[in-house]
């Protein structure tokens, strides 16, 4: 009888602290826990220590990290009819964790399918020059977008980013190719624009130089010992009028002093 009534106790302690580990839960610093009694959803617990009813409450737990949501590759068309391949990566967190329950089944897979409809429905009505040189402004229209339509799920799309888009080959040269002949433009450009410039530049030098002729003959005058100095040589032989270096030799003072002892 003795043996009978310890086993009894033992048995009865063990299913006692068996209840006891089953309604106890230990939920860390980032998870909560939905607490279903009866099938009746109540308010959200945690973190920490969460008694709960054996038998009668049932507990799903909920992660409130951001997830890194990584988005399958894309067959898209754009707006002027080029196939490519995006790849893209969304980032996402739950901010309410019972309608993240209750009002979804997955909401990994339902995030999922959303990010890719509208990859494929946002990216096919732009252009591919926007497609490379517009991303910033690209996912900004996707997170708002995606954001919208999680957001009953209790779902913050925090960030949605481009990370490849692959064009074809052929593509590739034809983009090459056109870039270019854009710079050959602007290579034509600026250098149009410098001769222009340097036209104007002489214009106004000419203008100077009409109204002073002895400007006239300091330019002619620097001139001759710019070209003696690149051909490295002191002896220039300049076909030229005497009239116009006449008065340069009237002004020199050799030539002033040889005038006056021919007079003598």
């Amino acid at each position: 009888m003795i043996l009978a009534a310890i086993i009894l106790i033992v048995c009865l302690l063990g299913a006692v602290l068996a209840l006891v580990f089953a309604s106890v839960r230990v939920l860390r610093e980032y998870e909560r826990g939905v607490v279903f009694r009866l099938g009746r959803v109540t308010e959200h617990r945690g973190p920490g220590l969460v008694m709960l009813m054996p038998a009668v409450d049932r507990m799903v737990r909920v992660s409130l990290r951001t997830v890194t949501l990584k988005i399958p590759v894309q067959e898209i068309i754009t707006r002027d009819n080029v196939p490519a391949r995006v790849t893209a990566v969304a980032y996402y967190r739950i901010v309410d964790p019972t309608r993240s329950v209750i009002e979804i089944e997955s909401v990994v897979a339902a995030t999922s399918q959303i990010a890719q409809t509208t990859l494929r429905s946002v990216l096919g009505k732009a252009d591919l020059d926007a497609l490379l040189a517009e991303r910033e402004r690209l996912n900004e229209h996707l997170q708002q977008i995606i954001d919208d339509q999680t957001e009953p799920w209790g779902v913050k799309v925090t960030t949605v980013e481009i990370k490849d888009v692959e064009i074809p080959e052929r593509m590739q040269h034809a983009m090459a190719r056109q870039a270019e002949a854009e710079r050959e433009r602007r290579a034509k450009v600026i250098g149009a624009e410098a001769e222009f410039q340097a036209a104007a530049r002489l214009s106004d030098a000419a203008d100077v130089i009409s109204r002073n002729p002895v400007t006239l003959q300091l330019r002619y005058l620097q001139t001759l010992v710019e070209v003696s100095g690149q051909q490295g040589s002191s002896t220039i032989v300049f076909p030229l009028p005497v009239d116009m270096i006449k008065p340069l030799l009237n002004e020199h003072p050799l030539s002033q002093a040889m005038t006056e002892a021919k007079d003598y």
